[in-house]
């Protein structure tokens, strides 16, 4: 019995080779430039230009510009705390590599299964999202397809004669992650020099939507800039702000895409920390100034199920000239937002299959692109599905909850390495000592517990599913089984 127990908590050695430069490995061709656009393209997204009005409506009303702020508070943490782990451990998988090399490998597997519902679930909602804004452009351009084809089953749709029906199923939700699987089966290199492009884009529009409707901001939108609590946890009120900041909390996971990368990234010593604070302080300046132009330009009660903000935003302030142009950019910048999602997922199936917690099959590589095609298209599959059966705000809510749950494991990491081993080397060290990964660890805890109760069950339902694939498979299949490691 204590055999088996001790495996639960064995650990992967930090000093185990991560070049990937072997015959299976994936190539190292990402640089700093690649890494930041890749943190920004996958942050600035579904939870700027959908969950924003989403938040403001139900939970938080002006003060939604509050919940980014505690929401960047506490990244800002987890971020130094990635960033650090990072350089220590170059290797694909993000926390879910931290948390082998630190934590043991029950816990790393946790959070790899973790990671998988983050990005899946992730992807999932920002395809509503695009199909959302779809919906606007092409009834600007008269054309009304039946609603009922672009919403989930959940979802209740307005029907030309003005009758309300449940949606059949989001087709174009769906087939954007066709489309993306499919650009990412092309190869990481040329994925991300698309990304770049798109990223650039995505900039442009988001600078000019607070450029241009800024003059249109109301002062009287903002008041009261925090609505009184309706008696319920939740809605409006300090409670509202902290359910407000878990739902949209899934927009920075941005730079927790950046660490799946560090298998292909060049330098990855250096060009990591690079990349997740320069993406992280890049997107949260741009989310306040966001969330603050929208609420003063739209009441929030105007955006209750609204999934594209920006779209209502514009049509009130009537600039015809640009409302088409920023629309089209917004729908075309989403691209940025499912590649960084569908990327990371698969790097993380890569990497527990690569440690034998996982069939060979998910770490099987392209010969001519070196990308994991079959993981994606098994993906594919299942993203689908949830793309086109699950409202966006549930999809949202789970999503930040993964991620949430990631970043606290990544602050254990750095602060259990603190005080076990202080003196091992580290290309990049998170300032503050203790004080940075406690504040972590407590920020993303008080982030957690505003989420509501059927997110939380929702997650353990996943999370006691993948136990039971561990116990059947992981455990017994693990390389550091056949090694006979137990520590």
């Amino acid at each position: 019995m204590a055999q088996p127990l001790a495996a639960l908590w064995r650990r992967k050695p930090i000093d185990v080779a991560t070049d990937g430069k072997g015959e299976h490995g994936l190539h190292r061709v990402i640089g700093p430039f690649s890494l930041i656009a890749l943190g920004v393209g996958t942050t600035v997204g579904a939870g700027l230009f959908s969950l924003t009005g989403i938040a403001a409506a139900q939970n938080a009303g002006p003060a939604v510009i509050l919940a980014f702020v505690v929401a960047a508070i506490a990244c800002g943490f987890a971020a130094f705390c990635y960033a650090e782990l990072a350089s220590m451990i170059p290797s694909a998988g993000s926390a879910y590599s931290y948390s082998y090399a630190v934590l043991g490998e029950l816990v790393a597997w946790v959070i790899g299964w973790d990671l998988v519902l983050e990005y899946t679930v992730g992807a999932a909602a920002v395809a509503s999202s695009w199909s959302s804004y779809l919906a606007s452009i092409l009834g600007q351009w008269n054309l009304h397809p039946d609603p009922r084809w672009m919403a989930s089953p959940m979802s209740m749709v307005k029907l030309p004669d003005g009758s309300m029906a449940h949606g059949w199923i989001n087709l174009p939700a769906m087939a954007a992650i066709v489309f993306i699987v499919m650009l990412l089966l092309r190869g990481i290199s040329e994925s991300t020099r698309i990304n770049a492009v798109v990223v650039v884009l995505k900039l442009g529009v988001v600078g000019a939507f607070i450029i241009f409707c800024s003059p249109f901001i109301k002062p009287e939108h903002f008041t009261p800039f925090i609505p009184p609590n309706t008696g319920e946890f939740g809605h409006f009120g300090v409670s509202g702000i902290m359910r407000a900041a878990g739902m949209i909390f899934f927009a920075y996971l941005g730079f927790d895409i950046i660490a799946t990368t560090a298998q292909e990234a060049r330098n990855p010593e250096r060009t990591m920390p690079i990349g997740i604070l320069g993406s992280l302080l890049i997107c949260t300046i741009i989310y306040i100034a966001f969330a603050f132009v929208l609420t003063g330009v739209v009441d929030y009660r105007q955006l209750e199920g609204d999934g594209s903000p920006v779209a209502t935003a514009i049509d009130i302030t009537h600039l015809f000239w640009l409302q088409g142009a920023l629309k089209f950019s917004i729908l075309f910048g989403y691209i940025s937002v499912l590649m960084g999602l569908m990327m990371g997922q698969v790097r993380v199936f890569y990497a527990m299959s690569h440690d034998g917690l996982l069939p060979a099959i998910f770490g099987r590589l392209s010969p001519r692109t070196r990308a994991p095609a079959v993981s994606h298209l098994i993906f594919l599959v299942v993203t689908c599905l949830l793309a086109g059966l699950v409202p966006i705000s549930v999809l949202g809510n789970m999503t930040s909850i993964g991620t949430l749950l990631a970043f606290v494991l990544v602050c254990v990491g750095v602060l259990i390495l603190r005080i076990r081993e202080p003196n091992r080397p580290r290309a990049f060290r998170a300032p503050g000592g203790l004080f940075t990964p406690v504040c972590g660890i407590l920020s993303c805890l008080a982030v957690m517990v505003s989420l509501d109760a059927l997110t939380w069950l929702r997650m353990v339902v996943w999370l006691i599913a993948g136990l039971v694939v561990y116990a059947l498979y992981g455990i017994k299949k693990s390389k550091l089984t056949a090694e006979g490691t137990t520590q």
